[in-house]
């Protein structure tokens, strides 16, 4: 984002910069045994951004930060919106050869990254027209020392707001294409405002709120939970690594008011052993929102009875931003929805030859927001058969509106089987097996089948300390599912393959039984 002269003369509301005036000394961010307050992040701030502009960074630059989850993270973020650039979220889990892949689609200036071994990465910058790349924590060759670039005090910078923030999808259907982010620098747009204040309005936003960061932050949603406590002035409580047993004491320690998390974290709560959670007092909870992967309607009542009545479920896309909501009271009234549409936003339920379904049937989700994307990073205008002359994107899900609105998640598009030339939905399949008390996870896929096309296939995590055989789980399919939808394959799996955002990488399951074959994976 371009620094304005306006923001030269005074801080912005909701920034650092801001905070550092009114509340100084209150605590911005916690993690671990280490803390910061307003002033000493935006000192932290200054300084790193000083450093980087002695190394050419500036305006319309991008800045990719390579991290897990810590406190140098606000700073960093802080110090690219000081300088006008942007901050380009890295999977930190990227091989080498899939960082030169990301650096030269995006064609940024500078990485900082807290790599173990920062050398490993060296090979994957030949050629990139990277100013600045900087070690977090140890010495390399070909690094700066982030402590040497914090060394020196700079001058006062000031932001219009948050930096401008490029997610990469997370590649689970092709190569990863980059998203710039269409935030505060939309502000100016008051329907992009009413539609982003709509998205945060069911969590408190005085500075007394206490955030819980367990989101990556190279995800769209660990960024926005870090912006919506800086813009209350609140705290952030970060856990570098999901521990369950971290979160519920943190919780505790400092009364955390919102936690957003994706599904697998609170199969993991779930998991540990009885009366664990109950041990802890959880009452500061105001809101839990769980997204990014679908949620059965067993582990919503789960988090419900132990962990407060107070579930949000979220669902969107990086390409679209957030779609619709399903508020914390209609849980009960309306089980299996996402909830619906925030303000703004339209959604369309259509067939295979694009025309809009009635109220009740199932096709596939499109959908309209103020902030849904024209382009990936550096790349032609998207396809008609992916955003359509009105602006509504192809999400690839599944689904159906009710009456009043509501939205149900059937499936991925791209996950559904055809057997027989009858759709199955796999979700159905893996809410059934779930029921079953010793399944933590199931995938379920369809595999090459020479009568029918394809089968149905499960893959099964089975709880820690617990056991079960294929046969018992097959059986347990009886009565919940239709003879045509049963897995005829069971197979169980130490761990199920996921990506750091805790979403099911079925292509690497079905990958080898289509080795060869016409079909996609």
């Amino acid at each position: 984002m371009q620094v304005s002269a306006e923001a030269a003369r005074t801080p912005q509301p909701g920034t650092v910069e801001h905070w550092a005036r009114e509340r100084p000394d209150a605590l911005a961010a916690i993690e671990g045994d280490r803390a910061l307050t307003w002033a000493a992040l935006n000192d932290q701030a200054n300084r790193l951004a000083h450093g980087l502009a002695a190394r050419g960074l500036g305006p319309g630059d991008i800045v990719v930060v390579r991290t897990q989850i810590r406190l140098e993270w606000m700073a960093i973020a802080a110090a690219c919106g000081k300088l006008g650039c942007s901050l380009l979220g890295m999977n930190w889990r990227l091989t080498p050869a899939e960082v030169r892949y990301v650096l030269n689609n995006s064609r940024a200036n500078a990485i900082l990254c807290d790599d173990a071994d920062p050398a490993a990465l060296l090979p994957a910058f030949d050629g990139q027209p990277l100013k600045a790349a900087v070690s977090l924590d140890v010495a390399a060759a070909g690094f700066d020392r982030y402590t040497d670039l914090v060394a020196a005090p700079g001058p006062a910078r000031f932001s219009a707001g948050q930096p401008g923030l490029i997610i990469y999808t997370s590649g689970t259907t092709g190569l990863p294409k980059g998203v710039l982010l269409r935030g505060s620098a939309d502000m100016s747009d008051p329907i992009v405002a009413e539609y982003l204040a709509d998205v945060g309005a069911h969590r408190t936003t005085s500075a007394d709120a206490r955030f819980l960061l367990t989101m990556p932050v190279h995800h769209g949603s660990g960024p926005s939970q870090v912006w919506a406590a800086q813009k209350a002035g609140a705290l952030t409580v970060m856990i570098r690594r999901y521990d369950p047993l971290a979160v519920l004491d943190a919780i505790q320690r400092y009364r955390v008011s919102h936690w957003t998390g994706v599904p697998t974290m609170f199969k993991r709560l779930a998991a540990l052993p009885p009366g664990t959670v109950a041990q802890h007092d959880l009452s500061s909870l105001q809101s839990i929102t769980v997204g990014a992967a679908p949620v059965s309607d067993a582990l919503k009542q789960w988090i419900i009875t132990h962990l407060g009545d107070c579930l949000y479920e979220g669902y969107g896309s990086t390409e679209t931003g957030m779609v619709s909501r399903m508020m914390a009271g209609d849980q009960g009234r309306k089980p299996g929805s996402s909830g619906r549409p925030y303000r703004h936003v339209r959604i369309e339920i259509r067939d295979a030859a694009g025309q809009v379904l009635p109220v009740g049937e199932t096709g596939e989700i499109w959908a309209w927001t103020p902030v849904v994307i024209r382009n990936y990073l550096n790349a032609a205008a998207l396809g008609t058969d992916t955003r359509d002359p009105r602006g509504f994107f192809r999400t690839g899900d599944v689904g159906r509106l009710d009456e009043e609105g509501y939205l149900y998640i059937s499936d991925r598009a791209k996950d559904m089987i055809i057997s027989g030339g009858v759709n199955i939905y796999p979700a159905e399949i893996e809410a059934a097996l779930q029921t079953h008390p010793a399944v933590a996870d199931a995938a379920v896929i369809g595999i090459p089948d020479e009568e029918f096309g394809e089968s149905v296939m499960a893959f099964c995590e089975i709880k820690p300390g617990l056991s079960v055989d294929e046969r018992a789980l097959l059986e347990h399919c009886v009565g919940q599912l239709a003879s045509y939808k049963r897995p005829r394959n069971i197979r169980i799996v130490d761990e199920l393959p996921r990506n750091t955002v805790g979403k099911l990488l079925k292509r690497d399951l079905r990958a080898p039984f289509w080795k060869d074959k016409e079909k996609n994976v």
